[in-house]
């Protein structure tokens, strides 16, 4: 059995587009989740799971990790762990992202980590699935979800077909996660500098006889943040108590950030939340809205199921507003 890798290659550098205009101020990677930024979640996540580096791919707003994260000159510091930062001007997507960051995640096998995902599954059965498989590729699944496009045969936790781009497979498909892991020979089978998603990359290695395998994972949470009404049920799923996050301490959650100004007549309801250096005047109601550092809601304002940023106001299911 090998050892568990300890760098995650954790992806920051979509476009986010479904989720906008949230992600026209932020990477969606950074959008606050209870005023905790959704990317270190993963970070904890791995962190309990013995990855002790992180490499982050960079590219819409990169300036926002220097801000909240405090990058500088490629690199941060979380928790006393070096992430390291690649910015792609050019967007790479995930196969292009992850050769281009070969030299700073090394020739050991690595986990790989969708930055845009909200996860709470175990990670151990998909370590202790790859440790000594010989897979270029194992990737973990879920058997429920809108997006089940990954065939997977249990008996031999072999992976069949991906997107069905190989076709004709009989195989049940299940949910990918956006979490495997891989080994360096991946780094192999990817051209230098080439625009590609990791899928078609590893539907190719299927297709070749190449061992991809799977593990199936339905125990814990798994959220895709994929656009503002997933953003704001998140919050509310927190706050009722239906998502646990074992790698997080108990009081996690922030309500009020420190730093922020609530006037003592306003009100905060449902799963509302207040991000630093934030202003609530008087009289203002709040209900299941998430209110992002620095920005300003005015007195009396009656808010519900919205995001309020220093630059807009965005009712979910309706429209935003300046």
């Amino acid at each position: 059995m090998g050892s568990s890798p300890t760098t995650a290659f954790v992806l920051g550098a979509g476009l986010g587009t479904r989720l906008r205009p949230l992600t026209d101020s932020l990477p969606k990677p950074l959008v606050p989740i209870f005023n905790k930024p959704l990317l270190t979640f993963a970070f904890d996540h791995l962190m309990a799971s013995g990855v002790e580096r992180f490499v982050v791919n960079t590219h819409h707003r990169p300036e926002a990790y220097a801000r909240i994260l405090g990058e500088k000159n490629g690199r941060a510091e979380y928790l006393g762990r070096t992430v390291f930062f690649r910015h792609e001007p050019v967007l790479l997507e995930t196969g292009g992202g992850i050769k281009n960051a070969q030299d700073l995640i090394g020739d050991s096998d690595f986990v790989s980590y969708n930055g845009d995902v909200l996860a709470a599954f175990p990670l151990s059965p998909l370590l202790a699935a790859h440790a000594g498989s010989g897979n270029i590729a194992t990737l973990a699944l879920r058997s429920s979800g809108a997006e089940k496009r990954v065939q997977f045969d249990t008996a031999s936790g072999r992976i069949t077909d991906l997107r069905g781009i190989i076709g004709g497979r009989t195989e049940p498909a299940f949910l990918f996660t956006g979490v495997a892991v891989f080994s360096p020979e991946i780094f192999r089978h990817i051209e230098g500098g080439a625009i590609v998603s990791v899928i078609p990359v590893l539907a190719e290695l299927v297709r070749r006889g190449a061992p991809v395998g799977g593990v199936v994972v339905d125990s814990g949470s798994w959220f895709d943040i994929g656009n503002p009404q997933a953003y704001l049920d998140v919050h509310r799923a927190i706050a009722a108590g239906g998502a646990a996050f074992d790698y997080l301490p108990p009081d996690w959650i922030s309500r009020v950030s420190p730093g922020a100004d609530v006037s003592a007549s306003a009100r905060l309801e449902g799963c509302s939340c207040v991000g630093s250096g934030a202003l609530i005047e008087a009289g203002a109601v709040l209900r299941d809205t998430v209110v992002w550092s620095g920005a300003r809601v005015g007195a009396g304002t009656a808010l519900e199921n919205a995001v309020v940023s220093p630059d807009w106001i965005f009712q979910v299911g309706g429209e935003e507003k300046p």
